[in-house]
């Protein structure tokens, strides 16, 4: 990967519909070179895919919570079967395998504080293995980007 394929990669993270014209426009080249990089860094993984941003609050989803689970039992078995049970839950939207204090931080959504109530005692509670759960609520986002840095060296 050389320097104008970063370069693709910097425009492409921060504006997935920019258009092939105007990359190679930015990037002084024309579009069948700048084509087939992009289909490149598709194929060979760098880039795994393109979506709208959506305004969460826009569809009420109002509350961004973290949520802390603590297992009670690490055994390979059991970290998969909670991998597992925690795809099903939308509100979920990712999930990490952490070191430290606690085993997973969850990133949830919610409608409101009520809806997140709902979701941890009727969804998350009904999980086996489930030891500690510790939830913060996001007050302020106040650094948010949807892109890596990419080093242009």
């Amino acid at each position: 990967m050389d320097k104008i394929d970063r370069s693709i990669l910097i425009l492409l993270q921060k504006d997935g519909k920019i258009t092939i014209k105007e990359i190679a426009e930015r990037l002084n080249l024309t579009t069948t070179p700048v084509f087939e990089r992009v289909k490149r860094l598709e194929k060979n993984g760098f880039i795994i895919g393109y979506q709208a941003l959506i305004d969460r609050k826009k569809i009420g989803l109002e509350l961004m919570i973290f949520c802390n689970v603590t297992l009670n039992l690490h055994q390979k078995d059991y970290l998969h079967k909670f991998e597992k049970d925690i795809q099903q839950f939308t509100e979920v939207v990712e999930c990490f395998h952490v070191a430290g204090m606690f085993d997973y931080l969850l990133k949830v959504y919610a409608k409101n504080v009520e809806s997140y109530q709902e979701f941890l005692s009727n969804k998350l509670a009904s999980l086996d293995n489930i030891s500690k759960v510790q939830s913060s609520f996001v007050m302020t986002e106040v650094k948010k980007k949807n892109y890596l840095p990419i080093n242009l060296t």
